[in-house]
This record gives C-alpha cells, structure tokens and sequence, in this order.
C-alpha cells in the first residue's frame, strides 16, 4: 500500500492567535516537508491549486519543481489540478517537464475543482462547470496519449495535427481523477480508464463503497480490468505520540480553517462536538497515534479496496515543527504497519 501527502500550503491562522504566515515562507515549509516525507520512506507529496489569499500554491508544478530538485524517490503531484479552468495543452506541457526533471517520478492528478475563484480568474463561466472539465480531460487524454493532436470543441481553439512538446518521461504520464462525491465522476474516470482519488473529508467512509464499487463496475464495462486500476483515498488528519497531543495539536487550527470555509458556503461553525465525531472510528479524520491511525487506515483499506492513502494533516496553518512530526510518524510507525 502506498502512503503519501497532500498540502493546499495553507495559510489559514489558528483562532486566537491572529498568525498568519508569509507565503513565501509557507511554501518553503512545503518543500522542506516534501523532502522529509522522502527521507522517511512515504510514496509520493501532492499540492493542491487554488487562487486566494489563505492558501499559497496557485501554480503547483512550480513548486513540484522545487521538490523535485531536492529528492530523488518521491512521487509527485498536484492535488489537484484545475484543469476546467486550465489549458490542457499547457497542463500536459508543465507536468511532462516535471517529468522529464524529476527522471519519471510525476503523476497528474486533476479535477474540477472545490472552490471556484479560478473561473472568474481565467474567464470561464461556472455554468460550464460540467462540460468543461469532460471536454478538457478527454483533450488532456488526446495529447498525453498522441503527439500530434487533432482536435476541435467548444472552449479553446482547435488543434489540426499540432505537436505538443516535451514529451513526458513515462509513457504514458499517469493521469488520476480527483472525485469528492460525485457518482459521474467516477464513471466518467472509469469509462476512460482512470484512476480515482476519493476525497473524503466528511460523512461515514463505508458511503464511499458505493462510489468505490461503481468505479470498478465502469473500468469492467469499459473493458479495463478493475485489478490493473488503483484508487486511492485523500482525508484529513494528523498524528501524534498520543492521540490527546494529536487532538491538542491539530483542532484549533482545523476547527479555524472549516468555519472560515463554511462561513462562505452557509455552513455553521465547527464545535468540538462535531469534531470528536469525525475523529470516531466511523468518522472521517485520521487522527491519533501511530497504532489509531493505522487501525483507521487499515479499516479503509479492507472497505474500499484501496491501494494509496494520501493525508492532509494542514488544514489551516499549524506549527511547522507539528507537521514535520506527522510526517514522521507516518513514515516511520505507520507506513511500516500497514505494509
């Protein structure tokens, strides 16, 4: 089983404490937890694109580049790439590059995206939301699997037998889809052969069998075999020596961060109530110690079929030294659990 990282490279402070860290620092921190998730053994780092003042990374393959200059093992991604609001053309140019820099250690992991400042940004209208993602990743598909492309749609220019250069290293570069909860994704990911990553950040993850059943019942009926086709999990947490440090650590700045997002989308605030109960062994926070969270990984696993777990242990901005020792432990005490 596979175990990596995810980061938005947030920059959200804790409440009460009014700190909020520089984005030229935060994304420093970044690199220096992508290269330390390498030294202790974890499979692969992934940053996530947005576009507002609380998280850093708005261009992911810049500081996957950085990354990449300073390991030599670690897999690397975005978490995810835009690409509704992107051009496929350049998506595949900048991650093929990565590729080519990093000796065949990227993957593209893209999606439609769950905050929507990148639209108006870019001029795409969210009306669109749906039609363009499928039409962009069926080009994105077209380019990474030809090197002349022809192609025409409704949302950019067409291409008439157009190279597209550099190729990736890897042939073909692994592309995934990132999927919240949305059953056409999946089958959308599944009819073109994909690889899903499932976004679980809140509810019961035994509702996501469904999703995970689905998935495989599309590759079958695409004539993909569902065994040659992983998927992956991405979830929040944090852990610690204890799961009363891990608690300690991580909700100010977790309850911080989920209020200010669900103050712009009519949610409530988070109350440690609720908290408690996403941390439960039916919720969807992985925290604890090393032995919990590798009870709750292990029980992923066995429900949904996974082969990669991805944590995000940032969700607002905690402490440095606080994720570095996340990232610690689940190399050294976790990873080796569970494989």
């Amino acid at each position: 089983m596979e175990l990596g990282l995810t980061t938005f490279a947030e920059t959200i402070s804790s409440a009460g404490t009014g700190l909020v860290e520089h984005h030229g620092e935060r994304l420093r921190q970044v690199v220096d937890e992508a290269v330390l998730a390498e030294q202790v053994g974890l499979d692969i780092y992934a940053i996530g694109e947005h576009h507002r003042p609380d998280f850093a990374a708005s261009a992911p393959a810049v500081v996957l580049a950085a990354i990449a200059a300073r390991t030599e093992r670690i897999r690397l991604s975005p978490a995810v790439t835009v690409l509704s609001s992107d051009d496929p053309v350049r998506v595949y140019q900048q991650f093929a590059t990565l590729d080519l820099l990093s000796q065949g250690r990227t993957e593209l992991l893209v999606g439609r995206g769950s905050f929507i400042e990148s639209f108006p940004l870019f001029g795409y209208s969210l009306e669109d939301y749906e039609e363009l993602f499928a039409e962009k990743l069926d080009l994105l598909l077209a380019i990474r699997d030809h090197e002349r492309v022809t192609w025409s749609g409704s949302f950019r220019p067409p291409l008439v037998d157009q190279g597209v250069y550099p190729r990736s290293m890897q042939d073909p570069l692994p592309v995934w889809v990132g999927v919240g909860g949305t059953p056409q994704s999946v089958v959308r990911a599944g009819h073109r052969g994909l690889p899903v990553a499932l976004a679980i950040i809140g509810g019961s993850p035994e509702r996501f069998a469904v999703l995970a059943d689905l998935h495989r019942r599309s590759l079958a009926e695409a004539g993909y075999d569902p065994a040659d086709v992983p998927l992956a999990v991405h979830a929040h947490g944090h852990v610690a020596e204890s799961t009363a440090q891990a608690v300690e650590e991580f909700y100010p700045s977790y309850a911080a961060a989920m209020t200010r997002i669900g103050r712009e989308r009519g949610w409530g605030p988070m109350t440690r109530p609720q908290f408690d109960a996403m941390r439960s062994p039916d919720g969807s926070l992985v925290l604890g110690d090393p032995d919990e969270v590798s009870a709750k990984i292990g029980r992923w696993r066995e429900i949904l079929g996974i082969e990669r777990f991805m944590l995000h242990v940032s969700v607002g901005t905690m402490p440095h030294a606080q994720v570095r020792q996340s990232i610690e432990l689940l190399g050294t005490s976790v990873a080796p659990a569970l494989r």
